[in-house]
């Protein structure tokens, strides 16, 4: 029924599609609605809370949430430092992650714990139908690992809070409150946005064995859980754990006021949590199990047709695994040479599945510096200085509440949104879910001011503050970011060309998840609708860099073919550019007003190629010669304001101590970004040099990718050495994607780039392979002299570009290229 229900839904969609064709703006934009409203259902719930190990709510803000926290009990010392909830580096973790997962239908996430000696499965599935997203259900299964005692007794707290207007009790038919839990547990529930529904959380199998204290010094038996039900301000709601560990406090200092400190009961009786079922905002059940266990959470939506129940998660969890696989197949699948191996399969899976598993929903307040100072235009010598002490002057305010549905970088490290990273992050999603990618790009765009700012790291609420040093949290409206959703815009406008002709399929004959992740591309109306709602925003963004990252030609006499386009990142410091994203990556020294950065310059005829192209395509004639104009120019003086003849490379320009502008070359990623960036044609005089740059392994090239600096820059690996010689994924993808177009056309450097396309694909994949094979981890960054993988673990954000690497086509020797014949 739920499965009809849903299809019903979709094939309204898809009428209404189909009744709009050459329609008026105002039918094409109640078209964009609808397609909305089915995303918004099929999307609604999911993993959200994307910093905890196990975290589900919907995407409502100040609604309901729920957690897992676990620990083996049976050491006094230990409990407390094992109890886990947030993802954290180093905690004793052999790998954890989603193994196959759709956020529209749920997947399966195993957790190595070597700490605890505990293996954990979780099956969280999603069953669509009534009014209000569905209803949902997780299966978790515990199992000692090898070096564990196979009774050893673990701890197991499932948390239920609910922010806002709504009430969320224990259902007291099935709990009592002067004895523990007998069987299952449900609470009733109700939100203005939710409407009814119920919780359940289920006693287990037969097989389940709950721990029994023989000697039970307290008079509190443990049963098959105990249940703790409090109300709390809602600003504390998100700290389960403190929450956990406040009670067990309470419950030690009863202890030891009855016992002594000589005389201590069994670890898994004294850390415990007081039965106290009810009504609250907040709840935790504690269930202690003695071996190997399993349970259910059921979420069951009061206007879904039927209430979940542990055979829906039996056989859904299948099929969500089943769709996963077959859509995976269809767009990701690795392709020769990786798919001799079945291990490059489980991993491309695992890679994908954790950077959709690791979307989260955000929302609260973020600090921002509106002060607009003067400093922070950074024209005077000496601006760095001058800037340090307006951040220190100034008084930042709270701005928000805000929502943001995003892809994390690092759960454990960089559990918020970042918006360079974001563009990168959804190269692999557009494959896999088109329109999951644009209701990302949506909320990213939803965050734009009237300037056209959008802040370039996003830290909404005090819970994604808790993650980030003090001195990071202010946001700055004059500092930019590489506009990587622009690439993102670029791809799918290709790929909604490219569809034109295709025409909407009836819902019926299919799988509904499946209609919606490639809705919008499957109509025409409907991609053009959505490119047109974000092409005023583009622009606005566009302009905000234009006016805000200017760089100087007319004041240094500089020779270019525009008097106008160059550019310069704000926020510098003496050893960093931060809002470059590439961090320490060497620049002039010292920092001078007068600069000019490669980089930059680069991402703008991005921008303006992806504008020119899209006003193109939606018809706007004269925006579309506007930014042809620019495109020109930018294209232009890239290489009057850029290339440096000598040092045959792409170098940053400064002002030096005669007033003259000169060129500092280091040779790395900034160097080749008009490359990356797609501004050097085919027949570009200067690709020649590119690519023996890229290809020297004297220079950038290792045999585990492209370095980030030069082995013959004096500063290859000195200081943070951050992006000053480890390998990235994100420009590695970049200058593989760019062989491609080179390798695949006839030209004067077809074989070269062809030749180098082979090696750097092989060396990337099978590194990134390897280190995640040993480590249980994908990894920020790569040692270019021994691929070890460094810095933060669980880097599954733009290091899952691995997956396209590994599904681009092979052109081994002797394999005819797409377009040889080109």
């Amino acid at each position: 029924m739920h499965r009809l229900k849903f299809s019903l839904l979709l094939v309204s969609l898809l009428n209404a599609i189909g009744a709009l064709a050459n329609q008026s703006p105002n039918d094409v934009s109640i078209l964009i609605k609808e397609a909305a409203r089915a995303n918004n259902e099929s999307l609604l719930w999911g993993p959200y809370k994307s910093n905890l190990y196990f975290g589900v709510r919907p995407r409502v803000a100040n609604s309901l949430a729920a957690g897992l926290m676990w620990a083996k009990v049976d050491d006094y010392a230990t409990v407390q430092q094992n109890f886990r909830h947030t993802c954290e580096q180093n905690e004793g973790m052999a790998g954890y992650g989603w193994d196959e997962y759709d956020i529209r239908k749920g997947g399966r996430e195993t957790i190595h714990d070597a700490g605890n000696t505990l293996d954990l499965t979780i099956d969280f599935i999603k069953v669509p139908g009534g009014q209000h997203g569905g209803s949902w259900g997780f299966r978790v299964k515990g199992v000692p690992r090898e070096d564990g005692r196979p009774d050893q007794p673990v701890a197991v707290v499932f948390y239920a809070t609910l922010e806002g207007l709504g009430q969320l009790g224990v259902d007291m038919s099935t709990a009592s409150d002067h004895k523990p839990l007998e069987g299952d547990l449900r609470f009733n529930g109700y939100s203005s946005e939710l409407g009814d529904f119920t919780i359940d959380v289920t006693d287990g199998p037969a097989s389940n064995e709950y721990l029994e204290i023989d000697d039970d010094q307290l008079g509190k038996p443990l049963g098959h859980g105990l249940v703790s039900s409090a109300t709390m301000p809602k600003e504390h709601l998100w700290q389960a754990k403190g929450i956990l560990f406040s009670q067990m406090k309470g419950e030690v200092d009863a202890a030891i006021e009855k016992l002594g400190t000589d005389n201590p009961p069994h670890p898994a009786q004294l850390f415990t949590i007081k039965h106290v079922p009810g009504d609250g905002n907040v709840h935790l059940v504690q269930k202690v199990f003695k071996g190997p266990f399993e349970f259910d959470v059921l979420f069951s939506s009061g206007s879904a047709p039927k209430p979940l129940t542990s055979d829906t998660i039996t056989e859904q969890k299948k099929e969500a695994i089943l769709s996963f696989s077959d859509r995976f197949r269809q767009v990701l699948a690795p392709q020769a040479p990786f798919d001799r191996d079945d291990e490059f399969t489980t991993f491309s899976k695992a890679m994908i599945s954790n950077l959709i598993g690791g979307i989260g929903f955000f929302h609260g307040d973020d600090v921002v510096d509106r002060s607009a100072s003067p400093a922070y235009d950074e024209e005077n010598e000496g601006f760095w200085e001058e800037t340090a002490k307006a951040r220190a002057e100034a008084k930042p305010v709270t701005e928000g509440p805000k929502d943001l549905f995003t892809c994390v970088p690092s759960r454990p490290f960089f559990p918020r949104g970042f918006l360079w990273d974001e563009g990168f992050h959804l190269i692999p999603i557009m494959e896999y879910d088109s329109d999951l990618a644009l209701e990302i790009i949506k909320s990213w765009f939803h965050l734009m001011d009237e300037d056209g700012w959008i802040a370039r790291e996003q830290i909404l609420g005090h819970e994604a503050r808790s993650k980030v040093p003090a001195e990071f949290t202010v946001q700055y409206p004059h500092y930019a970011n590489p506009p990587t959703l622009f690439m993102a815009l670029e791809d799918f406008m290709d790929r909604a060309r490219t569809n034109q002709s295709a025409q909407a399929e009836s819902a019926g004959s299919q799988d509904p998840a499946e209609s919606l992740r490639s809705a919008t591309l499957r109509n025409p109306d409907l991609a053009n609708g959505y490119l047109r709602s974000f092409y005023p925003l583009m622009k606005r963004h566009y302009f905000w860099y234009r006016k805000t990252q200017r760089g100087d030609i007319k004041s240094y006499d500089r020779e270019a073919f525009s008097t106008k386009e160059a550019y310069r990142w704000r926020g510098r410091s003496v050893q960093h550019i931060l809002t470059s994203g590439i961090d320490d990556y060497p620049r002039p020294q010292p920092p001078h007003p007068g600069e000019l950065h490669v980089d930059l310059i680069s991402w703008m005829g991005m921008m303006t190629r992806t504008l020119r192209r899209i006003a193109e395509y939606l018809g706007e004639a004269e925006d579309a010669e506007e930014f042809a104009y620019y495109e020109n120019a930018i294209t232009r003086n890239i290489d009057d304001l850029h290339w440096d003849e000598k040092e045959q490379t792409f170098c940053d320009a400064t002002i030096d101590e005669f007033e003259e502008s000169v060129h500092v070359c280091h040779k790395g990623y900034i160097s080749i970004f008009p490359f990356l960036t797609g501004m050097l044609s085919p027949d570009s005089p200067r690709l020649k040099a590119v690519l023996d740059l890229i290809s020297d392994p004297d220079e950038l090239w290792s045999d585990y990718g492209i370095r980030s600096l030069s082995k013959k820059d004096k500063y290859y690996g000195t200081e943070e050495n951050y992006w000053r010689s480890p390998v990235w994924m994100p420009i590695n993808y970049l200058v593989l994607k760019n062989l491609y177009e080179l390798a695949v056309v006839s030209g004067p450097h077809q074989n070269q780039a062809r030749q180098m396309y082979i090696d750097l694909r092989k060396n990337l994949a099978e590194n990134i392979f390897k280190e995640w094979k040993r480590t249980g981890f994908a990894w920020e960054q790569y040692n270019p002299e021994t691929g070890v993988g460094q810095r933060t673990q669980h880097f599954t954000g733009w290091t899952s570009l691995v997956v396209n690497v590994m599904a681009m086509p092979n052109l081994q020797q002797g394999t005819p290229a797409p377009h040889d014949e080109l």
